[in-house]
């Protein structure tokens, strides 16, 4: 069994102070096993080593009021908000599918006391019936492991799919229904309500109880700090090329690569049978790009008071941005 750590008060905070308690407890607390579940608003969290224009959409989530924020851990991109619960364990352990394997099993067991047709994967999972209700992802520090993941109660379906596709097209009802097909959600299978269910998490997987201090949640936010840092946020992206083209009517084919580091354009190389209208299109769009992030806003406002029609023919700095995004 595992004590519960405990925050002073009921205040929602942003997600990276969340990961900053689990490093706290990790390397401060002595405790063998810890546990604790948390909340927040809708949130996008993509792993250590995933690239922010291939995993999130950055437009989407601007729009939506949707944070987003890069973990330690690795694994892929989630979406989360007050319908979805974050569950965080820690533990004194070096053999990361051992933890694996003792943690998810353990979910798995709590479910099935509620009646539940639940298991743990191969992939670090828990399903119900054939079906993902909980994914996780793991994160080590000498002598310490980290397991964290979601538990899907009834999250907002629309904005979990679209905050973390690159694409900026509307997914129809059709797409959602087929990943629908893929995953759960608790409130499908229980009658209690989320507050019913997180109780009742507390009381099976914990015998105890570590309460926090505002002492300690100081220390906690002086942690959260580095989570905030732009090198962290966008600096560990890796140097890639992101492939775009298409058809443009009036325009042309039109067919880009585009080179990307820390989340910016470093440069990109044009081919289709699209017609110039200046000596090199290349350098000219790159003069402009180059250093920005490959967003909706940032590309506008990067192009704001130019005239892609003067660059190639019939080309709109519209019909541009919406070639670097989307096709």
């Amino acid at each position: 069994m595992m004590k519960y750590l405990s925050l002073p008060d009921n205040a929602t905070r942003i997600l990276p102070f969340y990961l900053a308690m689990e490093e706290y407890a990790a390397r401060i607390i002595g405790e063998e096993d810890i546990f604790f579940m948390w909340q927040v608003d809708p949130t996008v969290i993509f792993g250590r080593n995933q690239l922010i224009a291939s995993e999130v959409n950055v437009d989407y989530c601007r729009e939506h009021g949707i944070a987003f924020y890069r973990r330690r851990s690795g694994g892929g991109c989630v979406y989360a908000d007050k319908d979805n619960i974050m569950f965080s364990y820690i533990t004194r352990s070096d053999e990361v599918q051992t933890t694996f394997t003792r943690y998810t099993s353990a979910v798995a067991a709590m479910l099935r006391g509620l009646g539940l047709d639940a298991n743990a994967s191969d992939r670090n999972d828990v399903l119900i019936g054939n079906r993902k209700v909980s994914g996780n992802a793991f994160y080590h520090i000498p002598g310490r492991s980290i397991v964290h993941g979601t538990m899907l109660f009834d999250t907002n379906m629309e904005h979990m799919l679209n905050a973390i596709t690159p694409s900026r097209e509307k997914l129809t009802s059709k797409g959602v229904e087929s990943v629908r097909s893929h995953i759960t959600m608790l409130s499908e299978h229980l009658s209690m309500d989320i507050e019913a269910f997180k109780r009742y998490v507390r009381e099976t997987m914990c015998d105890g109880e570590i309460q926090l201090t505002a002492d300690d949640v100081a220390e906690i936010e002086v942690i959260t700090q580095a989570y905030l840092e732009p090198s962290f946020l966008w600096g560990n992206d890796p140097s890639c090329e992101v492939q775009r083209g298409g058809r443009i009517e009036g325009v042309g084919s039109i067919h880009v690569a585009i080179e990307l580091k820390g989340g910016t354009v470093q440069d990109l190389h044009l081919k289709g049978d699209f017609l110039p209208l200046c000596e090199d299109v290349r350098q000219t769009l790159l003069d402009k790009l180059r250093g920005v992030k490959l967003t909706e806003e940032d590309l506008r406002q990067a192009l704001n008071g130019c005239d892609a029609g003067q660059w190639i023919l019939n080309l709109t700095n519209e019909k541009l941005i919406t070639l670097l995004t989307t096709i």
